[in-house]
């Protein structure tokens, strides 16, 4: 998996395919020094897959 960072450090793109991330760069006419390609499979952390239990929410009203 890769993300397309803008020079701001917001993700712009996030594709399995490292020139699909370029080629979106390329359609929005970003050059190579106003973003950075980063390989998010091995910098993503792992994230378990949680459920919530809806009957212990406070309401507000």
């Amino acid at each position: 998996m890769y993300g397309l960072y803008d020079k701001e450090g917001i993700l712009r793109f996030v594709d399995s395919d490292k020139d699909a991330c370029i080629a979106y760069a390329e359609l929005f006419e970003l050059g190579s020094t106003n973003y950075c390609l980063i390989d998010l499979a091995n910098d993503a952390p792992k994230v378990q897959s949680t459920t919530l239990d809806q009957s212990l929410g406070v309401s507000n009203n």
